[in-house]
């Protein structure tokens, strides 16, 4: 066998690409070919790239969607037993979509915008019920927050496909940018919607219901009434004050209706101070279950609820002071971490140090603990 050595060392590279030689036609077409490639295909190129990193995020997004599609039927088929197939009016369910009322005129859009949303949940607990007429409460609740989460993640795919799809099809570069911009954060967020159905089929409670966990060991002891569509008060007496203890019903799925229920308490029995305690979420770099005191009416949702207590709060003169329990948006609807329910005792003695600050012997203080009662007694 003969061996032939080829000796590199002797070879010239500047000679042999003239790389002291401008015109040599070798190194022309090095430089000029990429950027001729860049000139004309190179927002193809870009798009080509943007897009295969947006399809594996709508993947998972279709993921999410057919898991808590599934997951709905499966756990209705268990714990309701219908006896017909709940299959295809669970699937009409989850293409329901509502249309908010017209806003041109701002005027009245608050309570339009209530009673559109309210009628909503009214007709799905109804025809989830219709499934089989025997189902408790608490199981209906849960049905229905399935059936949301559900709802939610087929509109988010549905939505997301869609923009990624007509970029696609016009070959526009800027204009799949803001969908690679913003889907991390629709990511973050389906993900932990799809996370948190094991704790709602299981009834347990999540990171929103520390609120309710506050105020419903307050109300323990104390005679409960139904002030409001699933919503509970309680009366107390704390050093020489009136307590007025408000939660939504647990240990369902649901968040009650508080506007409703202050407005009640309020033509009864004005309290001097409204404290409400609710969970927020943290900003990047805050750690998870801080403390945070302020001032207005701590409570999310779309608005309508919010927009009553203030205001009822402003017609009769009542400050609204504010407790919040900082958590992340994967906290808030799964599974309580033991750090935010750990925090319960240090929130309480905060609301008292708040009723002494604000508040003299005598006077009657609001307490509502908001949130999602999810597992979560009274």
């Amino acid at each position: 066998m003969i061996l032939f050595l080829l000796d590199f060392t002797n070879i010239d590279f500047d000679q042999l690409f003239g790389l002291n030689d401008e015109t040599n036609p070798i190194m022309m077409l090095i430089w000029i070919v990429p950027i001729i490639i860049f000139v004309f295909y190179g927002q193809r190129i870009q798009l080509a790239i943007t897009s295969g990193e947006i399809k594996k995020g709508i993947k998972k997004l279709e993921a999410y969607k057919t898991n808590s599609r599934n997951e709905l039927i499966d756990y209705i088929k268990k714990s309701m037993n219908p006896k017909d197939d709940p299959t295809k009016k669970i699937d009409r369910f989850l293409d329901y979509f509502t249309i908010m009322p017209v806003d041109m005129d701002p005027n009245g859009i608050v309570s339009k915008v209530r009673h559109i949303v309210r009628a909503r949940e009214d007709y799905s607990r109804e025809h989830v019920k219709s499934l089989s007429p025997q189902t408790s409460d608490l199981e209906l609740t849960k049905i229905q927050t399935l059936l949301e989460i559900a709802t939610s993640l087929q509109m988010i795919y549905k939505v997301i496909n869609h923009l990624y799809l007509t970029a696609k099809k016009q070959n526009n570069y800027p204009l799949i940018l803001p969908l690679q911009m913003i889907l991390p954060f629709i990511l973050e967020e389906a993900e932990a919607m799809h996370k948190a159905i094991p704790a709602f089929k299981m009834g347990q409670p999540i990171g929103d219901g520390i609120g309710p966990m506050v105020v419903g060991k307050m109300m323990l002891d104390a005679k409960k009434e139904s002030i409001a569509f699933q919503t509970v008060l309680s009366e107390i007496h704390y050093d020489g004050r009136k307590l007025f203890l408000l939660k939504a019903e647990g240990p369902g799925s649901t968040v009650g209706r508080p506007g409703d229920a202050v407005e009640s308490i309020v033509s009864k029995n004005k309290p001097d101070i409204i404290i409400m305690v609710d969970a927020a979420l943290k900003m990047e770099g805050e750690e998870s279950a801080i403390i945070a005191q302020g001032f207005g009416a701590a409570i999310g949702g779309i608005g309508t609820e919010r927009f009553q207590i203030e205001d009822i709060a402003t017609k009769n003169n009542i400050p609204i002071f504010a407790i919040v329990i900082k958590q992340s948006v994967k906290e808030a609807i799964t599974l309580m971490t033991k750090e935010i329910a750990d925090k319960a005792d240090s929130v309480r003695l905060q609301i008292y140090e708040m009723i002494h600050d604000n508040t003299k012997s005598g006077q009657s203080v609001l307490l509502i603990g908001v949130g999602n009662t999810m597992g979560v007694p009274q």
